[in-house]
């Protein structure tokens, strides 16, 4: 898991991160051949100064 206190921005400089998910019915990362899985939604922590995204994650790996 990304540290957000130790993050600094690669594009500002910044060191304020915030996480966020994806909010839509189908913006779910999906295994690949599982027909009846749900998937898990996936987290990003990004810069609030300028947006760059430092990390990406899925919130619940162990549906795959």
């Amino acid at each position: 898991m990304t540290n957000q206190e130790n993050l600094t921005c690669k594009a500002c400089g910044s060191t304020t991160f915030v996480k966020g998910e994806v909010n839509a019915v189908d913006a779910r990362v999906m295994p690949i051949g599982k027909t009846f899985s749900f998937g898990s939604p996936v987290i990003y922590t990004f810069c609030k100064k300028c947006g760059e995204v430092a990390s990406i994650r899925i919130k619940n790996p162990d549906k795959f």
